[in-house]
Formats: C-alpha cells, sequence, structure tokens
C-alpha cells in the first residue's frame, strides 16, 4: 500500500491496530483511490478474519442478513469482517440493521466512505465505529507504485523517469487513477 503514512507508516494507528490482531470496527473516510479498501484488506488479512464485501449501492438487508449467518460456521470461526464501501448509500434503517450485528460481536464492520460521514452516518452506528480520515496520496508514493506495476505488468515497454512522473502527477492522488493512466499509456505504447 501507498500513501497514508500518518495511518499506515511506521507507528501509525492502523498499523498498530493490525498487529494487535483484534479489529474494532471502523469507518474509513476520504477521497476516491486513496486506498480505503486496500487498507481493509491488509488489516482482514492481519487479523485472520473472513472478509465478506458489500457495496451499500447495490447490496440490500438480505445481504448484510447472509452475511450473519456465517458466524455460527466454520467459515465465521475467527470473526466476520464486513467491508461496506460506499456505506453512504444505506438509508438510515439499513444503516440500523448492521447495530444488532456490531453490538453482539457477530461482525466487525469496515465501512468506507468518501462522504463526511458525521452528515451521512447514522449517528448510533458512528458511536459504535473509530472514523480514520484518508487523504490524497502524493505523487511520489503514486509514482513508486506505477514503477511496481509497470515493472511486473508492463515489462516489455520502456517507460521514461519523466513518463512515471507526468502519470503520477496526472492521477490527482488518485492512485487508482494513476493506474489507469498507466494502463492506457501501455496500450498506446504498444506497436
Amino acid at each position: 500500500m501507498v500513501g497514508q503514512e500518518h495511518l499506515c507508516g511506521a507507528g501509525g494507528i492502523l498499523r498498530r491496530i493490525a498487529a494487535s490482531g483484534h479489529l474494532p470496527s471502523m469507518i474509513f473516510f476520504g477521497p476516491p483511490g486513496c486506498g480505503k479498501t486496500t487498507a481493509a484488506g491488509i488489516l482482514a488479512e492481519a487479523s485472520g478474519m473472513t472478509m465478506h464485501r458489500l457495496n451499500a449501492t447495490t447490496a440490500s438487508l438480505s445481504d448484510i442478513k447472509e452475511v450473519a449467518k456465517e458466524t455460527g460456521t466454520m467459515m465465521g470461526q475467527g470473526g466476520i469482517l464486513l467491508y461496506l464501501d460506499e456505506i453512504q448509500y444505506f438509508n438510515k434503517k439499513q444503516q440500523q440493521s448492521l447495530l444488532e450485528y456490531l453490538e453482539d460481536g457477530r461482525i466487525t464492520l469496515i465501512a468506507s466512505t468518501t462522504e463526511n460521514p458525521y452528515y451521512y452516518i447514522y449517528d448510533a452506528l458512528l458511536s459504535r465505529c473509530s472514523v480514520f480520515a484518508f487523504r490524497h496520496v502524493d505523487a511520489d508514493a503514486i509514482e513508486r507504485r506505477l514503477r511496481q506495476v509497470a515493472a511486473k505488468s508492463y515489462a516489455k515497454i520502456e517507460f521514461t523517469d519523466a513518463a512515471f512522473t507526468r502519470l503520477a502527477n496526472s492521477a490527482g492522488g488518485d492512485v487508482r487513477r494513476g493506474l489507469t493512466l498507466l494502463e492506457v499509456a501501455s496500450a498506446c505504447a504498444v506497436e
């Protein structure tokens, strides 16, 4: 993962949480492409929990109940981690439905949002979660990631240092956008 040194770097709180082996319920708030989903995956792996991913734009209450069913099975033995992307699209009733699972410990929630959670997340749910603010990723960190991906996936194409710098600067703090730009540049470089 690149960026988010304030959370994931040496001494960062998410790094310390991962090392503890116990995940609290959390809300990741920040711009697109800054590593919210990646951080959730790393935390799930470090904790040994089974991670289920839902997107609030398409998920329903029945999807949450389906995830909760696993808490009594072998799949849920180490705990269930629900990663709910774009939680701001869940209405109040849908957000309230998560409360019983969080309160009794059947589910640990990591939710992400690009909107201010203090305006979009139901207060009772917000009070049971720690909120972490993610920031745009700086161009140097994006450039490091682009170089890693290029070396692995586009090794036959020679990119100049200036090309990597330009792609990283054009990403606007969004790693995903930088990777998309790299993919387009790679497609254009093929003869």
